[in-house]
């Protein structure tokens, strides 16, 4: 969250009044729709209460930053993905804690929830937005050494999404095998179908290709490392993390697979052109 913070300026948030059709198509999708039809897909597969849980919670977290890279793989309009992501974080505080506590006490227990606690909503914002905050403030109070760390902190962020996979698998892994065969089919689902959805519906809305491929990343591509962190540190629970876990190795192959076909329809935008 502190090398999202990092890339990130005010302007990435009054983008919006540049793109407000596409904006609003995907944060839709990604704060109502999304969340809704993993409600179903969980039922469809009559997924154990903490394996439910876990992919609810994967569902109500925000895109993550790489789905910047994948967009400008992808062709994508880099900038609005950018602006999505700030956005979005900043919607995380108050529905992702909404979502997962009806998630608790759907299939669980009502008290477990973290939603309306006061404590732990405070829990949230400190993981989401403080981070943030700190890597905005770093970029805009010294913005030359921001540019030199931003690739390292990238680098680091993928030692740390792998790092908390291994985590979350090793201290479940006497029940691994099981919870793959549980989990599996479901993060590949929920990961095709998140990618569809984030392409279909802004096109079905008249958003321009490129927007809407950086849409389909946005909102393809969870921050699976936030949704583990919630797991193990809030919810003090490693099976609810594993769907997040599994995520994050599924979807690089699905979004990589979209990003492979889709590109080879759009152009490459023309150096220097605008986003």
């Amino acid at each position: 969250m502190f090398g999202l913070g990092l890339s990130l300026t005010t302007k990435d948030f009054a983008r919006v009044l540049s793109y407000p059709k596409a904006v609003v198509v995907a944060l839709v999708c990604q704060v109502l729709v999304l969340p809704a039809a993993c409600f179903g897909l969980v039922y469809a597969l009559s997924l154990p209460p903490e394996l439910a849980v876990g992919m609810m919670l994967l569902a109500a977290s925000p895109g993550g930053t790489t789905a910047n890279l994948f967009s400008h793989l992808a062709h994508g309009d880099v900038a609005l993905n950018i602006t999505l992501t700030a956005v979005n974080s900043l919607l995380a505080v108050l529905t992702l804690p909404l979502v997962v506590n009806f998630a608790l006490g759907h299939f669980l227990t009502a008290d477990a929830g973290i939603g309306l606690q006061f404590g732990k909503t405070v829990q949230v914002f400190a993981i989401v937005l403080i981070p943030v905050a700190l890597g905005m403030l770093a970029r805009h109070r010294v913005p030359a050494l921001a540019d030199r760390t931003q690739k390292p902190v990238k680098l680091l962020s993928v030692v740390f999404l792998i790092g908390t996979i291994l985590v979350a698998v090793y201290q479940e892994r006497e029940n691994i095998t099981g919870y793959l065969a549980d989990v599996g089919l479901a993060t590949f689902l929920f990961s095709v179908l998140s990618i569809g959805v984030g392409y279909l519906a802004p096109r079905l809305f008249k958003v321009d290709r490129r927007q809407s491929i950086a849409a389909a990343m946005e909102i393809g591509i969870h921050n699976s490392v936030l949704a583990i962190t919630i797991a193990l540190t809030l919810l003090n629970s490693t099976q609810i993390a594993i769907p997040a876990a599994v995520y994050g190795i599924v979807m690089f192959f699905t979004a990589g697979a979209f990003g492979f076909l889709i590109s080879r329809r759009v152009a490459a935008p023309a150096v220097g052109s605008a986003p």
